[in-house]
Formats: structure tokens, sequence, C-alpha cells
């Protein structure tokens, strides 16, 4: 069982030292080439925008409203003002 362990030890430090440093790792200070870091107008396109509150579906409005009729503040501000006001105004951001 040592001779195995030493074996592996042995085998390991051989691996390490035979290898080439300069393909496994860059310098701290050098770019990063694999794609790490994007262009910021890239970034906007691949990262989803946040959609303007005027552009709910019907499906996303009804379900606010169903959260909205629950609390009777919210309802009645549901009817004088709208679904999106009361729901801002008693529930925070919309959560979509």
């Amino acid at each position: 069982m040592k001779t195995l362990a030493v074996l592996v030890l042995c085998s390991l430090a051989v691996i390490c030292l035979t290898s080439d440093p300069s393909i496994d790792s860059q310098p701290a200070d050098a770019p990063a080439q694999d794609g790490m870091f994007v262009e910021r107008d890239e970034a906007s396109n691949v990262v989803r925008q946040k959609r303007a509150v005027g552009e709910l579906s019907l499906a996303q409005l009804e379900s606010l409203r169903e959260v909205c009729e629950l609390n009777a503040g919210c309802d009645e501000m549901m009817d004088t003002q709208g679904i999106i006001a009361a729901y801002t105004a008693y529930y925070g951001q919309i959560p979509y």
C-alpha cells in the first residue's frame, strides 16, 4: 500500500515538472483570451433588457390583478389608478 502511494506521488511530481507552464497558465497582467470578458455593446445584446411596464402581456397583467384583488386597499387603488400603479404602490417592483 505504501509503495503504491509513493509511486502515485512520484508520477504526479514527474508530470508537474515536465509540463510546460506557458501552455497552462497566463501571466496575471495578460488580457484574458477565453471569452470571459466581452465588450459592453456585445454584452448588452446578450443580456436580456428589462421590458417597459407597458409591454406586459395579458396573462402577466391578470396575475398582477389577482394578487392585488386580495388586498382591499390595492383593489380600490387598482380601480382608480390602474393595476400597475396599485401593484407597484403596495408590492413594489413588478417581478417580470
